[in-house]
């Protein structure tokens, strides 16, 4: 397997979560990395470790962000990573796979399943030195209380403060390693 390295510089770890049952809140996460073994000869035989910075979310409102670091949330203390690792991977079309892998949040590690897509390889030279890049895109749909994520607040007319499901997207660059 070839292996790649994501590039922290094109990676992001995307959220949306619906606030109050009315509107969706968008967050992001800073500090994406990790190793993909990729061939795209052999899709299904993909293996991926994917490391999230938990204290790097941005939603863009500051209270909000200290409350999502809180142990409320993802307790970035104790648990400054989010981390998948996969654990099958089943080609679904061209450049599609289904990958399914361990998913740790908040100390819980669940299983959970990505629709991904690839594209690629590009290349570029960069001061004389070629490099060789694939681009994934990843979704996914989460029940953050699976992952200990439990508080909320019941609003007047029904529902929560904060929705249960949470819709992920990750998103990066995986340069070729060549070491």
């Amino acid at each position: 397997m070839v292996k790649w390295r994501i590039d922290p510089d094109h990676a992001a770890a995307e959220f949306t979560a619906h606030h109050m049952m009315v509107t969706i809140v968008h967050g992001q996460f800073n500090g994406v990395s990790g190793t993909v073994f990729f061939d795209p000869a052999e899709p299904s035989h993909t293996a991926a470790r994917v490391e999230v910075n938990a204290a790097g979310v941005y939603t863009g409102v500051d209270r909000r962000d200290a409350h999502l670091r809180s142990p409320d949330f993802l307790d970035v203390e104790k648990h400054p990573l989010m981390v998948f690792e996969t654990t099958k991977v089943e080609v679904v079309a061209a450049n599609n796979l289904k990958m399914t892998g361990d998913l740790t949040i908040h100390g819980f590690t669940r299983p959970v399943v990505f629709d991904v897509e690839y594209a690629g390889p590009s290349k570029f030279i960069d001061e004389d030195k070629v490099y060789t890049t694939f681009g994934f895109h990843a979704t996914s749909t989460i029940n953050r209380e699976d992952f200990g994520m439990v508080w909320n607040l019941d609003i007047e007319n029904g529902g929560f403060m904060v929705s249960r499901h949470i819709d992920i997207t990750i998103n990066f660059e995986a340069d070729l390693d060549e070491e």
